[in-house]
């Protein structure tokens, strides 16, 4: 178990590459369009390595490295760390990475960008500290490797936390109705847009780490029971791609309103019901 996680965090971009891919096919499918190929996000890496670089600044660069970095050691931390709240910590510094990044330019477009990011941050990460709380009351570790061994599977002592955590999952992953940071109608992409080329790449890749990073997390609900935690991972995909698809982008109050007024609560009243009085 512990070899063949330890591989699937190497190969983690490949693998968030191919989930974004689907991602793209099936909202194809779902607007009756055929979509991309699967493959189409590693095509288009290809594609940004052609094109010249244009480097704002060395320090904004830099950023958009150390997000890549981060977010690839954070996925590492997930699934072969010691302890569950070191990869949210490093989940979070990735996004603050890019979010300094965003400001270190004058685009308004990327400070605004970067703006946003800070509330997408407030928003959906008290949310994962919650999930992964949860998993370790469930469990009894913090260790992947002894919550992907218990049972019974806690998703049936934490229905309120993965519910929470599905309903998040836009937010995290930036897809309507809470694509507020990227909006391209409004601001051109945030944060991001100052980047170009091989630069650009790095941003690019670290977004599919987003997803290797979610999805693991919807898994380990399942316990012991991996078809559980592979049919969980497929309903948060597919629900991730309807939501996206039938819903129009809310402002950024409805986002903190929903998250820390509604989800939260549930969240937290989930896990300390369990604390108190669910062994």
């Amino acid at each position: 178990m512990k070899t063949l996680l330890l591989v699937l965090a190497i190969l983690a971009p490949l693998l968030g590459g191919i989930i974004y891919g689907l991602e793209r096919k099936v909202k194809a499918r779902m607007q009756n369009r055929m979509g991309p190929p699967i493959l189409q996000p590693f095509y288009d890496f290809f594609k940004l390595a052609d094109k010249r670089p244009l480097q704002v600044h060395s320090f904004h660069t830099l950023m958009g490295i150390a997000f890549f970095l981060a977010a690839w050691f954070a996925v590492f931390s997930l699934m072969v760390g010691p302890n569950l709240l070191v990869a949210i910590f490093l989940h979070v510094l990735a996004l603050l990475f890019i979010t300094a990044g965003g400001f270190s330019v004058k685009s308004p477009y990327s400070v605004m960008g970067a703006l946003r990011e800070l509330t997408h941050i407030l928003a959906a990460e008290p949310i994962l500290v919650f999930a992964v709380v949860g998993l370790y009351l469930a469990s009894g570790s913090w260790n992947v490797i002894d919550i992907l061994h218990s049972e019974p599977p806690p998703l049936l002592k934490m229905p309120l936390v993965f519910a929470v955590l599905l309903l998040t999952l836009p937010i995290l992953l930036k897809k309507s109705p809470f694509d507020i940071s990227e909006a391209h109608q409004e601001i051109i992409g945030g944060w991001e847009i100052e980047y170009s080329g091989i630069y650009y790449e790095a941003v690019y890749t670290a977004k599919w780490l987003e997803y290797v990073f979610v999805y693991f997390i919807i898994f380990l609900f399942g316990g012991a029971n991996y078809l559980l935690g592979l049919g969980l991972v497929l309903l948060a995909f597919l629900f991730v791609a309807l939501i996206d698809n039938s819903t129009t982008r809310l402002t950024i109050h409805h986002m903190v309103k929903f998250s820390l007024g509604v989800l939260l609560p549930l969240a937290a009243f989930n896990v300390f019901w369990v604390a108190l009085w669910g062994h």
